[in-house]
C-alpha cells in the first residue's frame, strides 16, 4: 500500500497541514518539527502528492470532480470515494455538476479552473468522453483522470470495470433460472456504459441460444421515471417478459413500482434485476438482485491515480460481482 500524507502525519505527530508545509518548503515551521516530518517521510518512503503541488506557485490544495449523471445514488458513491482519498492527502474536493451536451461545456470547465485554480480534475462518465472537456484540460495543462471512459484510452489514466461482462453475467443468471423472455432497459444515450451493457445482454442471449427480440429492449435515462415508462411498455406486450434487467438500480426501482401497481407478485410473476448495487437496491421490496459496481472504489482509485501521477498513463480495472437478492427467481410454470 502506498503511504499517504495521513500516515506521515501520524508518525510525525503533527497535522496534515504541517506535513504539507514541510513538503512544500514553506516558512513558519520549526526546525524540530521539520526534522520529525522529514524522518517520517524517509521511514515511509513517502512520495508527495503531485496533484496537490504540481504547479509551483499555483497550489490550491483543491481538485475538482466534474460529472453529469442522473442517478443521485451513483454520484453520492463517486463523491464519497474521491472525498475519502482527498482527506488522506489533505486536499479539498470541489464537486461540479455539468451538462455534457452543452455547447458551453469547455468554457464552463475553463471558468471553474480560473475561479478555483484546482490542481487536478477527475471526470466521471459521460464527461470522460466529452472532447471539449478533454481538450480544455489539456490546453491548460491540468492533470486529469477519467472514471469509466469509453474512447481514447491512451489520452489519460483511468479506472473502470468490465460493463460488458457484468451485463453478460446478470443476463446469464436470469437464463440459468429458466427465463427466456428477458426485457432490458438501456441506460442514458450519452453514456458509453449503456451500449456496453446492452452488448453484454445480447452476448449472453446469443451464447445461450436465446433469440434477441428488439421488442424486449427499451430506452432509458438512468432515472426512476424512465424505468417506469419502459416497464409499462414491456408489460403491455401480448407476451410480456418474465424478467426485466434494468441497467441501473434507479430504473429497476421504476420497474418494481410499475409491477406493484399492476398487482404482480414479485418475483413469482416477474423477476427484476438492476445494476450498481447502490444503497437503494437493499431498500426496495423485494430487495433487488443487482450487479455490484465498485463505484466508491473506482472513485477512490481515480483520486489515487491523480495524486500519484508522474506523467505516465495508467489504467486500472476493478472487479464486479452479482448480488443475488429476493427480486429474482425461476419463472412461474404455466
Amino acid at each position: 500500500m502506498r503511504s499517504t500524507i495521513k500516515d506521515v502525519s501520524a508518525i510525525a505527530g503533527v497535522s496534515m497541514k504541517t506535513v504539507s508545509r514541510v513538503l512544500n518548503k514553506e516558512r513558519y515551521v520549526s526546525a524540530t518539527t521539520r526534522l520529525r516530518v522529514e524522518r517520517a517521510v524517509a521511514e515511509l518512503n513517502f512520495k508527495p502528492s503531485v496533484a496537490a503541488r504540481i504547479l509551483a506557485g499555483k497550489r490550491s490544495y483543491q481538485i475538482a470532480l466534474i460529472y453529469d449523471n442522473h442517478s443521485p445514488h451513483y454520484i453520492h458513491q463517486i463523491q464519497t470515494g474521491v472525498w475519502a482519498r482527498c482527506i488522506e492527502e489533505g486536499v479539498r474536493l470541489l464537486a461540479q455538476p455539468s451538462d455534457v451536451a452543452s455547447p458551453h461545456l469547455a468554457r464552463e470547465i475553463g471558468g471553474l479552473i480560473d475561479q478555483t485554480q484546482v490542481d487536478g480534475v477527475i471526470l466521471s462518465s459521460p464527461v470522460t468522453d466529452a472532447p471539449g472537456a478533454l481538450e480544455e484540460l489539456e490546453r491548460r495543462g491540468i492533470p486529469y483522470v477519467r472514471i469509466s471512459p469509453g474512447t481514447e484510452y491512451e489520452r489519460s489514466s483511468s479506472v473502470s470495470m468490465d460493463d460488458v461482462q457484468a451485463a453478460d453475467d446478470m443476463t446469464s443468471h436470469l437464463i440459468a433460472l429458466g427465463h427466456r423472455r428477458i426485457g432490458f432497459v438501456i441506460g442514458h444515450a450519452n453514456h458509453t456504459a449503456s451500449d456496453l451493457r446492452l452488448f453484454g445482454y445480447r452476448r449472453a442471449l446469443d451464447r445461450a441460444g436465446v433469440s434477441f427480440e428488439p421488442k424486449y429492449v427499451r430506452p432509458g435515462a438512468f432515472d426512476f421515471a424512465s424505468g417506469e415508462a419502459a416497464a409499462d411498455i414491456l408489460l403491455d406486450l401480448a407476451l410480456p417478459p418474465t424478467a426485466i434487467f434494468a441497467s441501473n438500480d434507479d430504473m429497476a426501482a421504476g420497474v418494481l413500482t410499475v409491477a406493484h401497481r399492476r398487482g404482480l407478485s414479485l418475483p413469482r410473476d416477474l423477476s427484476v434485476a438492476g445494476f450498481d448495487d447502490t444503497a437503494l437496491a437493499s431498500q426496495l421490496w423485494p430487495p433487488l438482485t443487482t450487479v455490484r459496481q465498485p463505484t466508491r472504489e473506482l472513485a477512490y482509485a481515480a483520486a489515487s491515480l491523480l495524486f500519484g501521477a508522474e506523467g505516465e498513463v495508467v489504467h486500472r480495472r476493478l472487479p464486479h460481482e452479482l448480488v443475488l437478492r429476493a427480486s429474482t427467481a425461476a419463472p412461474k410454470k404455466i
